[in-house]
């Protein structure tokens, strides 16, 4: 990928679009304020977001999943929803012989506003990765440069020939943490990742870990002789005008601020009571709030604004932080060897588990273990925030990433798929552990050669949600698979032998074409199955007819064609 540091864009994979915004001035656009329908997208997809992450303010299973949170969603250069929900600061303690908060009184809580400021958690490792990243595009720093060539000591241990890259992509082999907090001098925390030997040889597995971000602060704080606080400002939240982003926020923000946990052991590895206005993470904390794996603090229109720059291709206004070749990098998967694992520089591909059915081979994001996410969906130029306080008063009380995914499911569904043809078409849902079937009348095919033409799109959880065409010769007692191809515009036919298509389509219309064996009573059916985790767009069927020779069996352009549909778990949609 690099040569002497400087990129080499020949080595990217081939065909492969890069991120960009719509037009605007160099696809330079910048954020506003706006309806739904101004972004392109569904304003009751939109409502249903915020309804959806209302309820986890509730009882998620047993306890609030956060106290509060705040929502952005948009798409091009409008911000479609910005929305606070619930407080910023709830409680005061956390009592664990009865697992309750113990809350603050009314008058001395905080609501969520638009612009309250969160500990962003392991958010602010894109922060690094981009500034890594621009250090590779400038030749200081080497992609495939070995971590010890720039820190020496790093070389202890067995590490002497991890790379740049393996620490932007998490395969160094690092176990994911170590307690550099109970080294009391930051001399003595150094020794300790010099000393760290890695679990797996670099490059075998994937394995997440807060000492890879760690490891690049310090190179890049060496190869710029800048601290890494100075250079997020200097080189990112300046250019960009990212007011309330930074590092170790001044004690006058603290009332702008989402408190995080009330920190104690043993859940918690140091004893600091509620924290609030100041870094959650202990590492950070012992690293003196400045870390190249948590410590940013930030707001939900900050992190859109650098979403929004990167879906630009690395401008905004009249700045330019990247070149769109090294934003292509971030957007490129380069753990094609650990499959699941999907990984750009810095940024995860592909997490169904938290980006829910914004999920895409191209989709950029990142967690927080204080309840923050954002995702960049390059294909449909959107963007997601989710900043909410899931460890007030304490860890324990939230699990898992529901409340995100379910952001997720609702602003892909706000993305409308207009019908290939006609009006209308047919929309499985997006409804999980479920089976949804779209059956044609029965049909005499008993004189053989017909064919099946349609429209279909779909996208879904890969592997785990299916889309299959059967069709049955007995009435429906028993079903059978049908092979058949697709064709997207401007590509060669594809062959589904076992009649499924599932994973991602491109989010594009595909030509199906199968054909089915001679039958005096022949039934077909789409069936879309979904298990119970998470989901994708879903799936389109339209313009469905069935041709023998010149007869028209079926067409559903004919409204009493359409109408003998038997649909289950499908609905007639325009988007």
């Amino acid at each position: 990928m690099v040569l002497g540091g400087a990129l080499c864009l020949a080595s990217l994979p081939a065909g492969r679009a890069l991120p960009t915004g719509a037009a605007g001035a160099a696809g330079r656009r910048v954020l506003r304020h706006g309806s739904p329908e101004r972004a392109g997208l569904l304003p009751a997809a939109l409502r249903r977001l915020v309804a959806d992450a209302e309820t986890f303010l509730g009882p998620s299973p047993k306890h609030p999943w956060y106290a509060g949170a705040v929502l952005l969603a948009g798409r091009g250069g409008t911000v479609a929803l910005h929305e606070p929900i619930g407080m910023a600061v709830r409680y005061t303690a956390y009592d664990e012989k009865t697992d309750t908060g113990v809350e603050l009184p009314p008058d001395r809580q905080l609501p969520m506003t638009r612009d309250t400021v969160f500990d962003l958690a392991s958010v602010s490792k894109l922060f690094t990765s981009l500034l890594a990243v621009q250090q590779i595009e400038r030749g200081t720093l080497e992609l495939e440069g070995r971590v010890a060539a720039y820190l020496p000591d790093f070389a202890r241990a067995g590490k002497q020939d991890v790379t740049v890259r393996q620490l932007l992509t998490h395969t160094s082999g690092f176990r994911p943490w170590i307690p550099l907090y109970d080294a009391p001098t930051h001399e003595q925390k150094l020794e300790l990742i010099w000393n760290e030997a890695p679990l797996n040889p670099p490059g075998t597995a994937y394995r997440y870990s807060d000492l890879n971000m760690i490891s690049l602060q310090l190179v890049l704080e060496q190869v710029t002789g800048r601290a890494l606080d100075v250079l997020l400002r200097e080189e990112v939240t300046g250019p960009l005008g990212l007011d309330r982003t930074r590092y170790n926020p001044p004690a006058s923000w603290k009332p702008h601020i989402a408190a995080t946990e009330d920190a104690r052991r043993p859940w918690s590895g140091l004893d600091r009571g509620l924290v609030w206005g100041e870094v959650h993470d202990e590492n950070a904390f012992g690293l003196g709030g400045v870390a190249g794996h948590a410590g940013v603090f930030s707001c939900a229109w900050d992190l859109a604004v650098l979403g929004r720059t990167l879906l630009n291709g690395g401008a905004y206004g009249r700045a330019r932080i990247l070149e769109r070749e090294s934003v292509e990098l971030m957007f490129t998967d380069f753990n094609t060897a650990f499959p699941g694992d999907e990984h750009g520089l810095g940024f995860e591909l592909y997490q169904h588990w938290y980006m829910g059915a914004m999920a895409t081979p191209r989709t950029a994001g990142h967690t927080g273990f204080t309840g923050t996410c954002l995702v960049l969906d390059p294909t449909t130029d959107t963007f997601l925030v989710l900043l909410g306080n899931s460890v007030h008063p304490v860890r324990t009380w939230r699990s898992g990433s529901a409340p995100r995914v379910a952001a997720g499911d609702n602003l892909a569904r706000a993305v409308p798929v207009r019908p290939a043809r006609g009006r209308t078409a047919w929309f499985s849902g997006m409804a999980s552990a479920t089976t949804a079937t779209l059956a044609l009348p029965t049909l005499d095919a008993s004189r053989g050669g017909a064919r099946l033409c349609c429209a279909v799109w779909w996208d879904t959880e890969p592997r785990s949600d299916e889309l299959v065409l059967e069709a049955s010769a007995d009435g429906g007692a028993t079903w059978q698979p049908v092979p058949f191809t697709t064709t997207r515009p401007g590509e060669g036919p594809q062959r589904h032998p076992d009649g499924v298509v599932t994973g991602f389509s491109g989010r594009a219309w595909h030509r199906i074409e199968a054909a089915f064996p001679a039958a005096r009573q022949l039934t077909v059916r789409w069936r879309y199955t979904t298990d119970s985790r998470y989901v994708g767009r879903g799936a389109y069927v339209g313009a469905q007819r069935v041709e023998a020779g010149r007869e028209v069996l079926f067409d559903e352009a004919r409204p009493a064609d359409a109408a003998r549909i038997e649909a289950k778990g499908w609905t007639a949609t325009a988007d």
